[in-house]
């Protein structure tokens, strides 16, 4: 066989994968529209879709389900393209915002914010991903300077090590600090950090879009030095790319994501563990389609947790981030059972 044709099987191969992963996100899309509480039959979506359903149904749909549905693929999106890069940036398959704790960096100050709100229900939403970002800023900022040596640079285990210590940290801080909230707040709270999608309108679609929509585009644009960078540091520079330049940047775009998206639905992790591994494993590494195959693996992930954390055990939900991380953690310790071997 050729190189020409074997480029162009593979070409194909990606691009029937990003199909594939989009056809699947329509559908669970739908599936979602008609799963909750309140049963809708697929007319009556439909109808309630165009315009003639009840107010009951309009209700139902497009103040509470859709925009949940929709913060569920924004969120899963930008965690698997967040993870994506760290994975990319760090040589390492195990990095992930939540695991290297920039989520909960970003937590951290949203629980302090919604803490000392005077009513958590109404903590405006606008606010949410600027101060997710400095609290994941700092936390990133804070991981990169202690794993970070000079001579050597960022080795992926120290990288890893180094972030979760950090994490744990901060989660016993959100810990002691929930414990301190008044009683009306703990429990928003302790959803929140769950990882709740319930209760999202959208205001909250609205402050995520710009950040979801500016950084895919900034990565997406500088894919090509991001594929260069995997291949390590010595070969990076020869090939003309200022490695530590393109590594700040990329870990700032990667913390910015996992930031805004934390804002919204609060510590959700895994997402953006498992999203880039499938990708990787039916794309390839090429990032011009890894990105997008990435993006597009965690909108289905987590848009089908959400839709089975409503539905298994009605009328109790269970928070998307705990189905998440039902899957995620059996994933992680076979991950690390695999570098042991």
């Amino acid at each position: 066989m050729s190189s020409a044709n074997f480029e162009r099987q593979k070409k194909t191969r990606r691009i029937s994968v990003i199909t594939i992963f989009s056809i699947l996100i329509v559908i669970t899309f739908f599936i979602s529209m008609n799963t909750g509480l309140s049963r809708l039959t697929p007319t009556e979506v439909m109808d309630t879709l165009f315009g003639h359903g009840t107010a009951k149904q309009d209700l139902i749909l497009h103040k509470i389900r859709l925009p949940r549905i929709v913060i569920s693929i924004l969120v899963g999106a930008g965690l698997a393209v967040s993870g994506c890069i760290l994975q990319g940036i760090s040589r390492n398959d195990m990095a992930d915002p939540g695991i290297l704790g920039i989520t909960a960096g970003a937590g951290l100050l949203v629980v302090l914010f919604i803490a000392y709100f005077p009513t958590a229900a109404d903590a405006p939403s606008l606010y949410l991903p600027f101060l997710a970002l400095v609290g994941g800023g700092l936390t990133a900022a804070l991981i990169y300077v202690l794993a970070y040596k000079k001579q050597e640079g960022l080795l992926p285990t120290r990288f890893l090590l180094t972030g979760i210590s950090v994490s744990v940290g901060l989660i016993a801080l959100i810990n002691v600090l929930t414990l301190r909230l008044h009683p009306s707040k703990f429990q928003y709270v302790a959803v929140w950090l769950a990882g709740r999608i319930t209760g999202t309108t959208w205001d909250h679609v609205l402050a995520l879009l710009p950040w979801i929509i500016l950084l895919f585009a900034f990565v997406f644009y500088r894919s090509r030095n991001l594929d260069v960078m995997t291949f390590g540091d010595n070969i990076a520079t020869g090939l003309g790319v200022n490695v530590e330049k393109e590594r700040l940047v990329f870990y700032a775009a990667a913390t910015m994501l996992a930031a805004a998206c934390v804002s919204v639905s609060g510590g959700i992790g895994f997402v953006g563990l498992i999203a880039p591994h499938l990708a990787r494993k039916l794309i390839g590494h090429n990032h011009k389609y890894l990105l997008p195959a990435s993006a597009l693996a965690g909108a289905l992930l987590l848009l089908i947790a959400d839709t089975l954390g409503r539905s298994l055990f009605l009328p109790s939900e269970i928070p998307a981030g705990i189905v998440v991380a039902v899957i995620g953690a059996p994933y992680f310790l076979y991950l690390l059972a695999r570098a042991k071997s």
